[in-house]
């Protein structure tokens, strides 16, 4: 994780104290407080008000960057929502992906595609990647009042760059602290299992296609270890969020293809526990066999 000094477009930051034109979020601030930082109360419990949306993971690819997120949110140790989607475009070839608390991540991310939208039309041209990486850091920022009662968002943001022809990943903390991540990474409840199984399942020049099927079986090895990540559900037809950006621009993968490669790692993983357990059977029937040979022996 190292902060990508190279390429930090300051100028795309807005100034509080002097709000830019084509900063849409600069414009609302200087018309209202934001009323729910009024509204709350310090001793409000961010597990009370809004469910938390949990495992985001980003993907570089061969040409493009995915990023992916299960459906479940939930709260405290109940499931509050089963098909709640954590991952959003942000303009034609970037999206966010929210973990945290989740009313407040969902409110971020639409005043995220509105702040693009909105300098899009002022300038008549697209931030820079690392442009729209800065302006989600400043969002981020001005939540850290809620952050400190509890309400913290922790986005992953990933994009497309024109520029130099690539995927790219920036990762946050609830300071809005912004760092670029290289091949994968990953944040929510379920991080530090899908990030076990990315060190072993990436690696480079991986197609498109690739990663998404690594995407599906990384939500799934996250779901089996981590309460608060909903994998693939096969009963009621819900599967991840995964959406790919490259030269072609967002594109959100249909749930059919997410099926097919979910029904081809849990046929695998199937096989695979069928054919330990029929050894395990095997090597216990043998052991049985030989002690009763022995035992004919000795009478």
């Amino acid at each position: 994780m190292k902060l990508d000094s190279p390429d930090m477009d300051f100028s795309a930051t807005p100034d509080p104290l002097h709000p830019d034109a084509s900063s849409f979020f600069s414009l609302i601030q200087q018309r209202a407080l934001p009323i729910q930082q009024r509204a709350l109360s310090d001793t409000a419990s961010a597990s009370e008000l809004t469910p938390e949306a949990t495992t985001i993971i980003a993907i570089v690819y061969q040409g493009g960057v995915l990023l992916a997120g299960d459906r479940r949110a939930t709260a405290g140790l109940r499931i509050a929502n089963r098909e709640i989607e954590k991952v959003f475009p942000a303009d034609a070839y970037s999206a966010v992906g929210i973990s945290g608390a989740a009313g407040v991540g969902v409110e971020i991310a639409r005043m995220f595609q509105l702040e693009l939208e909105h300098y899009e039309k002022i300038e008549g041209s697209l931030l820079s990647l690392g442009g729209k990486a800065n302006r989600l850091a400043t969002l981020i920022k001005r939540n850290l009042n809620l952050a400190m009662k509890g309400f913290v968002v922790v986005p992953l943001f990933a994009g497309f760059d024109t520029d130099r022809g690539v995927g790219r990943i920036f990762s946050y903390d609830g300071t809005g602290g912004r760092y670029e991540e290289h091949n994968y990474h990953q944040t929510g409840s379920g991080a530090v299992f899908a990030k076990g199984a990315l060190k072993k399942l990436w690696k480079p020049g991986m197609t498109r296609d690739e990663a998404i099927k690594l995407a599906v079986e990384v939500l799934l090895d996250a779901a089996d270890d981590d309460a608060g990540t909903g994998g693939a559900d096969l009963v009621r037809g819900i599967y991840p969020v995964v959406a790919t950006m490259d030269k072609d621009g967002y594109q959100r993968v249909p749930d059919e293809v997410l099926a097919d490669d979910t029904d081809g790692i849990v046929a695998q993983r199937t096989a695979f526990e069928t054919g330990a357990r029929s050894f395990r059977q095997y090597q216990v029937s043998e052991e049985a066999r030989i002690s009763e040979a022995e035992g004919r022996v000795a009478e």
